[in-house]
């Protein structure tokens, strides 16, 4: 990929950014990029060297904030006309209580992930102070004199460690799905915003 694709398909992806920001990012790759053509890089190598368009689009809406991007979402293209500043105050309790109750979804689905994830340890540390009570419990009867009853409690004992074990993997392999899931969303939602103009 040359300079001049890399930097049209970098315009692309952050084509939602205010336009003083996306100029002054493309000039920052630009110049970047300009340095390795200069240290006897070829344009491929280049480009390469700074990763795909995808990713360097990915870095630089990390660095923005939402707000800033929010804020040339909502900026007008155009005056409004009366009659549609009037349909907007009318609508009003139409769209913003459609408004509250999408954002309270969204926190209630957020709350009963990290509920579950929650959840799932709290099982797993029953299920290690069940072992711990059921080693206790071989002992007690070990010491009366009761080899029976020790040895079902240890037999016990085994079984909560193997569940608790295994209880475990699968709460840290949920902690760190939801973990990545959760820290995917706003990332995803500037992606999402920024390339709204592209598919308009």
């Amino acid at each position: 990929m040359n300079r001049e694709t890399f930097l049209a398909e970098l315009r692309q992806r952050l084509s939602g950014l205010p336009r003083e920001e996306l100029e002054e990012r493309l000039a920052f790759y630009g110049e970047m990029l300009d340095d390795r053509l200069e240290d006897g890089l070829t344009e491929e190598e280049a480009a390469e060297s700074l990763g795909t368009p995808e990713e360097v689009a990915a870095q630089v809406l990390a660095e923005i904030p939402m707000a800033m991007i929010l804020r040339e979402k909502v900026r007008p293209k155009r005056r409004m006309k009366a009659w549609e500043i009037v349909l907007l105050i009318l609508g009003s309790p139409i769209w913003f209580s459609l408004l509250v109750a999408g954002l309270a979804v969204g926190f209630s689905l957020y709350v009963v992930l990290w509920v579950i994830v929650f959840s799932l340890w709290v099982v797993a540390l029953a299920l290690g102070a069940s072992a711990l009570g059921c080693l206790f419990g071989a002992g007690f009867y070990l010491f009366r004199g009761r080899p029976g009853e020790a040895g079902f409690f240890f037999g016990a004992c085994l079984v909560c460690v193997g569940l608790t074990l295994l209880w475990i993997a699968l709460s840290l392999a949920l902690t760190k799905g939801a973990v990545k899931l959760t820290t995917g969303i706003w990332p995803g939602i500037k992606a999402r915003l920024t390339r709204k103009e592209e598919a308009e």
